[in-house]
């Protein structure tokens, strides 16, 4: 099929399209932060987003003072991340999978509202926040263990007036305190990380192997809220293009893959993933 290019007036009628080019197809489904900004989420690169770098493996793994920032920053934005819950889209991707229209969701967000919502077949690319992992032995942890083991050890935090921007990872952009104290692993006092990738890691191979195996089983490919600078998403989605599967890109604008789109709608992830599996009848 043609590529399709967007005016606004048109919006219902490319609706239409993607429905006529997902029908009877089993659909998998790439997100990015543009499907979470409806739940209160930002994304890296629209309005209004900090424009500072997110925290690198690098400087997290050298340097004690990294890690400060990191986790006084992270511990800002979890209450905020943690209460975040799924929107229309996410609930429209959650329904279509339950009626096998959609074969699985490859997530490039670490915010787990995919899973909230009730999707099963998930590959979260780069991790989830709610997790955490000693780098040392490997002992694993859940966040909100590690939010009360940092509210224990810095009880100042809940009578202290530090604000910033959230980002899609949760990490807030606010200046370092020398009193902050990092936490450590209990069995080994080793480094924690949250179970995200960082700037600078690579996808496990593992993971990048269930997310292209979702994408092999299926007839066509919907990409919603990513401008798919990030090469793994867009690996996958050449590799689509590459089987001629037909590809809807929902986005609010421009994307790498822009010229590989059979369907290319410039809108909000929310409404539109709800119209399309409105019109498929699910």
């Amino acid at each position: 099929m043609p590529s399709v290019s967007l005016a606004p007036a048109l919006s219902e009628e490319l609706i239409e399209q993607a429905v006529a080019t997902l029908r009877g197809r089993r659909a998998a489904v790439l997100t990015g932060a543009g499907i979470s900004t409806d739940s209160g989420i930002p994304d890296y690169r629209g309005e209004g987003a900090p424009r500072a770098h997110p925290m690198t493996y690098q400087s997290f793994m050298e340097s004690h003072r990294h890690r400060q920032r990191y986790w006084l920053g992270s511990h800002l934005g979890w209450g905020k991340f943690a209460s975040a819950t799924p929107n229309q889209g996410h609930k429209a991707i959650a329904a279509a999978e339950a009626s096998a229209a959609f074969s699985g969701v490859v997530t490039q967000n670490v915010d787990a509202l995919h899973h909230k919502a009730g999707s099963l077949r998930v590959v979260d690319l780069h991790g989830r926040l709610d997790k955490v992992r000693c780098v040392h032995c490997g002992q694993s942890f859940t966040r909100g263990a590690i939010a009360d083991a940092i509210s224990h050890l810095n009880p100042w935090l809940s009578e202290t007036d530090l604000d910033g921007h959230i980002r899609p990872d949760g990490d807030v952009d606010v200046a370092v305190t020398d009193e902050f104290v990092v936490p450590r692993c209990d069995m080994c006092e080793g480094v924690l990380k949250p179970e995200v990738i960082f700037f600078g890691e690579f996808v496990p191979p593992s993971v990048y192997d269930q997310a292209a195996g979702i994408v092999a089983r299926s007839e066509a490919l919907i990409v919603a809220g990513s401008s798919l600078v990030v090469n793994t998403g867009m690996r996958l989605v050449s590799a689509a293009h590459k089987r001629k599967l037909p590809i809807v890109i929902i986005n609010r604008g421009p994307t790498k893959a822009d010229r590989m789109a059979t369907v290319r709608i410039e809108g909000g992830t929310s409404e539109t993933l709800g119209a399309i599996v409105e019109g498929l009848g699910l």
